[in-house]
């Protein structure tokens, strides 16, 4: 399966609309589900939770849980459902999380780690993959960090995403959590120069191009978060320099296949807020990035808006389009 570029799994952000617009760009990345509890997807509403379209493969399911009965279950699901992988979180440092006993708080349970990754292999034939902090509170030492990605491996985990920053567990949120803890791509580097059979994924920070190139020289795959995010159109470059494809949708292509996508879910009874909040950042650096965002405020981020104010949006789109080709 090709990791080599990936988007992080990113809490309110990564649902099945926000995948299905990343990949009117690009159809190479790997893409990640937002975090689901293994009691949500054991016994919520599953369609709602887990469903995806076909279009958003290829797909990995990421998982929070500590239980290692309901992690082999969920496992056992993302299979049967057609998820290409499966991927445990162990890096999330909310308080909410640490007191459900799962995410970044787990970097201090090695032993459970490895008992709960053993049982998810048991369970699936699909991957089974951890992203994990390198340490965490006055924890960041590669011995440690090392020793844990061993107890993984000899599981039968043989991927693994590393961000690249510490996890501070009290006194810090978790959005402070994604900027104080400095950077330390040089830990994740030294992990695969001393383990390279296995699949090392870096990821913290990365936004540029060269950014992608250069830490591909040193790691298997790069994940990239808050910037994809923000600048979704970024995808389409990603496409074209890391996996070499000749396509280059414009923003007028996408909009166009977004708004069918629209109008088949709203008739679904899907709400047109819950599908367009994505796009907000699609004329991120562009001539008329004010004026989309402003329409989209205005007409399609209330929970009621009516899907025909978004007939009006391509006018919008058009426009930039043609300022930005005068500007080109």
């Amino acid at each position: 399966m090709n990791r080599k570029i990936s988007v992080a799994p990113m809490m309110d952000c990564t649902d099945r609309h926000d995948r299905f617009f990343l990949r009117l760009m690009s159809k190479n990345v790997m893409l990640y589900s937002e975090m689901v509890a293994t009691k949500s997807a054991i016994h919520g509403d599953r369609k709602k939770i887990l469903s995806y379209s076909p279009e958003e493969k290829p797909l990995a399911l990421q998982v929070g849980g500590s239980d290692k009965a309901e992690l082999a279950e969920v496992a056992k699901i993302a299979e049967d459902m057609g998820y290409d992988e499966i991927n445990i979180n162990l890096g999330c440092p909310s308080k909410k999380v640490q007191k459900n006993m799962f995410g970044a708080c787990l970097m201090r349970e090695p032993d459970l780690v490895a008992e709960c990754i053993n049982s998810m292999v048991n369970a699936c034939k699909i991957p089974v993959t951890a992203k994990t902090r390198i340490g965490f509170d006055d924890t960041e030492e590669f011995d440690y960090l090392n020793n844990f990605i061993l107890r993984m491996k000899g599981v039968g985990c043989s991927t693994f995403i590393l961000h690249a920053r510490k996890a501070i567990l009290t006194g810090m949120s978790p959005k402070q959590n994604l900027n104080i803890p400095k950077l330390n791509y040089g830990m994740v580097y030294k992990i695969k120069e001393e383990n390279p059979d296995l699949e090392i994924i870096i990821n913290g920070g990365i936004s540029k191009i060269d950014e992608i190139k250069n830490h591909l020289t040193l790691c298997d795959g790069v994940m990239i978060g808050r910037s994809i995010y923000q600048n979704p159109y970024s995808l389409v470059e990603i496409e074209n320099e890391i996996f070499g494809t000749k396509e280059k949708p414009t923003r007028e292509e996408i909009a166009e296949k977004l708004l069918e996508y629209l109008e088949k879910e709203v008739k679904l009874g899907t709400k047109v807020n819950h599908i367009m909040r994505h796009t907000v950042g699609l004329y991120h650096g562009q001539i008329g990035s004010k004026e989309w965002k402003r329409y989209l405020s205005d007409n399609m981020m209330a929970r009621d808006s009516d899907f025909q104010k978004s007939k009006h949006i391509m006018t919008i789109v058009q426009n930039n389009e043609k300022a930005n080709q005068a500007n080109s």
